[in-house]
């Protein structure tokens, strides 16, 4: 898995076109990128929501964001999120809001806190179709390394259940502790992520 420290300073996920370059000879044919990212709309509402769907609620019988929330969110703060897109279909999503606090509360579940330094990660979640294949540890690098050009940034934070604890370490992820959020039954561990070198890395990543 690809982790942070291995790799070389990120450029803007935004709108990424990962087609082979055309050569000039040979005519440009009118399709879809191969691969883009881009922060989410409320029009990508519905497709976040039933990759959402099927990914939590087979597992643990609740989402982390229903429909309303993933909405709320993606036209509060569009900027915290980002979507992977194949062929134009949505395959995997990552949704943030602004935190103001040291730990997450319950009020974290559905606030957007504007001038909070703190991104408090709800969800990343893959399409059936596409898991086991490394893209969500793909996906969350980009965005880490995406919140580095945002200057009011200082963490990020998430809340995730015991299984999850490994993934998340190889993100960069140190556990917190235990959250005091519980959903039914579930009960999670915080995590956050410093989100460090706002300069260094806009000067040489093209923020």
């Amino acid at each position: 898995i690809m982790s942070v420290a291995s790799v070389q300073p990120f450029l803007k996920p935004v709108h990424v076109d990962m087609r082979v370059p055309v050569s000039p000879g040979r005519q440009r044919r009118h399709t879809l990128p191969a691969s883009e990212f881009r922060c989410l709309s409320p029009e990508d509402a519905v497709s976040v929501f039933e990759i959402e769907r099927e990914a939590f609620i087979s597992v643990s019988g609740e989402c982390p964001l229903y429909l309303d929330e993933v909405r709320h969110f993606l036209t509060l703060c569009p900027e915290l999120s980002l979507g992977w897109f194949e062929q134009g279909r949505l395959v995997a999503f990552i949704i943030g809001s602004l935190w103001d606090q040291d730990r997450l509360n319950m009020d974290a579940l559905t606030l957007h806190k504007p001038h909070g330094t703190t991104v408090h990660i709800h969800v990343l979640a893959v399409h059936r179709t596409f898991r086991q294949q490394g893209k969500g540890s793909i996906l969350m690098w980009r965005y880490l390394q995406y919140l580095r050009c945002l200057p009011f940034v200082r963490r990020a934070v998430l809340m995730c259940e015991d299984f999850l604890v490994p993934f998340y370490e190889k993100s960069g992820f140190k556990v917190q502790g235990p959250s005091e959020i519980t959903v039914g039954p579930l009960t999670f561990i915080e995590m956050q992520y410093p989100v460090r070198g706002h300069a260094f890395m806009r000067r040489n990543s093209g923020c």
